[in-house]
């Protein structure tokens, strides 16, 4: 590999070991950008003079002032040029092309593995995550997906493993959060959509349910498995435990950080959780996680973000990074779809979104210097001898991140909208400020992430820098203009941070921006992506594999298949390529984990504000 590619080309949570690095980089704002910053505030000091002035006259100044801090997006930038209704159309041989990467897929899982956790297609074999055994993450993160894709033999095979074979009697640990948003996520899903099985049709416009009603084995087995996890919410504060021992029905403290839960872990089990409750009616589900969001309302901290640990025991946030990737990522997008679950009805939750966006605008989104890439930053605290806390901007952005992009774009909809229903894409006049800005801001996010499938695979690595003017690159020959690996040589071992693993995020807001768009780009996007797995990730014997180093052509292949690349990755895609009346946005919220759930009218009243 040449010098200018090492430089240039470049659920689910990284260890803290892992990204410390990170925390040392050197990284400060310039003058520069405080100043762009200063015009970015001034756009919305407009909003408070529109009740006295001629509202049309400093909508449109601010949005200018908008447009300048955050960018016009060029080609990106999906703003309607005519009045034309957007018409969305299956694209059958891409769509089959999916359908035939999650066959070879889960033939291999099922032919090596089936009923194990977790895939090794090189290896052809399966792993459990504890040694007590497992509980089925990989079949039951599958089972919407095979629903969806009408896939009948392969589902009817996976439903009679879960009615045989599926047992929660481990005495091991789990964790909450993984088995919340794949198991608990995955049974409620399927027993949703099971009643539109089997069917052939490419629309489900006229679809009426095969079914009179959903199959119950996975109602019985959601309650059998939210029943044995109600222990994590014993503690003092209400915050769950970050373990599960599913068999002595007893909450367990992460055994790195025994007094500390993650954010995300805490603030990414309601939707799974309200969900049973709504179709039970049993409120103990709700209320246990209702809990949660109301101990990190009253945790808030000044500036409106959240640290990535909070205690177990205070609920508090504890003095620890800021970031939107891992350990915080789910926690912002689950505030945004639990209001959109319960049918924008529940105003609190669409609060605290709005008021974490602010945050996240004020503190954490920057643009490149050279470029202006549009990126979030993180904040890594540091102490001095004294005891004070400072704290460093670092350009790090986790793969992760790239949700935030069709978060934004579906929150500027929703939380952001004049009107309802918001044309496809929204005219000018149908989004407030403030939606403007979560939409250009989702748009250009996008295009960022996209940028960083700029490598020799086509792929994204797992985490990127970018370029700050006091990185000491500027002068050196191969200097890249905007993001690169941190610690990548040409020659030597990949970096951690060179890996892809499969992963969603990108796919996910191409989907989403596609879906409230109809801009054919988005989808060309999501086909280069696809593309690019099929080309460096297929493993020939069957099954798909993580690769170590995206700016190397035949990288070495890893010998792990995540979960979430059948239950994600594949669904995203297929559903790219379908029409819009499979699991509209207006009908569904999709789970982490991409289980989609249905939007209902809440009957349970939530019990904070």
């Amino acid at each position: 590999m040449s010098q200018t590619a090492g430089l240039r080309k470049r659920k689910k949570d990284a260890s803290p070991s892992e990204s410390s690095s990170a925390q040392h980089q050197d990284a400060r704002r310039t003058d520069t950008h405080g100043s762009a910053k200063l015009m970015y505030t001034l756009a919305f000091i407009g909003i408070g003079l529109l009740s006295y002035f001629n509202f049309s006259i400093i909508y449109d100044s601010a949005k200018l002032v908008l447009d300048e801090w955050i960018g016009s997006s060029d080609h990106w930038d999906a703003t309607p040029s005519s009045d034309d209704f957007v018409q969305f159309q299956v694209d059958e041989d891409k769509r089959q092309a999916v359908v035939n990467a999650f066959r070879h897929a889960w033939s291999a899982y099922e032919r090596d593995a089936m009923g194990d956790d977790e895939y090794h297609p090189i290896s052809m074999k399966g792993t459990n995550l504890t040694a007590a055994g497992g509980i089925g993450y990989t079949v039951i993160d599958s089972l919407d997906t095979m629903l969806i894709m009408g896939l009948t033999d392969e589902y009817s095979r996976a439903r009679r493993w879960v009615d045989t074979k599926l047992s929660f009697d481990r005495d091991a640990n789990f964790n909450t959060f993984e088995t919340t948003i794949r198991v608990l996520g995955g049974l409620l899903s399927a027993f949703h959509l099971s009643s539109y099985l089997p069917h052939s049709s490419p629309s489900w416009r006229s679809l009426a349910p095969t079914f009179p009603h959903p199959d119950r084995l996975y109602l019985d087995k959601a309650i059998e498995l939210a029943n044995l996890m109600l222990p994590v919410f014993d503690t003092p504060s209400g915050l769950p435990t970050s373990q599960i021992n599913l068999a002595q029905q007893r909450g367990a403290p992460n055994t790195e950080f025994p007094d500390l839960i993650s954010t995300a872990e805490a603030g990414t089990l309601q939707l799974e959780f309200r969900q049973l409750s709504e179709i039970t009616g049993d409120d103990i589900y709700w209320k246990r996680a209702e809990k949660v969001m109301s101990v990190i309302k009253t945790a808030r901290l000044p500036h409106g973000l959240a640290s990535i640990f909070m205690s177990q025991d205070a609920g508090q946030f504890v003095t620890s990074a800021i970031r939107l990737g891992s350990r915080g990522d789910s926690f912002y997008e689950y505030l945004l779809k639990q209001y959109l679950q319960t049918n924008r009805t529940e105003l609190v939750y669409r609060d605290m979104y709005d008021d974490s966006m602010q945050a996240i605008h004020n503190h954490l989104v920057q643009k490149s210097y050279k470029t202006g890439l549009l990126y979030t930053s993180e904040l890594i605290p540091e102490q001095n001898h004294e005891g004070e806390v400072s704290w460093r901007l670092t350009p790090k952005q986790d793969h992760l991140v790239c949700f935030l992009g069709g978060s934004l774009m579906l929150g500027a909809t929703t939380t952001g909208a004049l009107v309802q229903p918001v044309s496809i894409p929204p005219k000018p006049d149908e989004l407030t400020l403030t939606g403007w800005r979560d939409w250009k801001t989702g748009v250009e996010l996008i295009k960022t992430c996209m940028r960083t499938h700029d490598t020799a695979t086509g792929l994204a690595p797992e985490m990127v820098h970018f370029r700050i003017p006091s990185d000491g690159m500027d002068g050196q020959e191969f200097a890249p203009e905007d993001w690169y690996i941190k610690g990548a040589r040409p020659g030597e071992e990949a970096a951690f941070d060179a890996r892809y693993i499969l992963r969603p995020e990108t796919v996910e807001s191409l989907f989403i921006a596609y879906r409230l768009t109809g801009d054919p780009r988005y989808r060309d996007s999501a086909w280069s992506i696809f593309q690019a797995i099929d080309k460096h990730c297929k493993v020939d014997t069957g099954g798909y594999a993580s690769i170590m180093n995206v700016d190397e052509l035949n990288s070495r292949q890893e010998d792990k298949m995540e979960t979430f690349f059948l239950s994600e990755t594949l669904k995203y895609l297929y559903l790219i390529f379908s029409d819009d009346s499979i699991l509209p946005l207006d009908k569904y919220v999709f789970n982490t984990e991409a289980h989609p759930l249905p939007i209902f009218n809440p009957t349970i009243p939530t019990g904070f504000s």
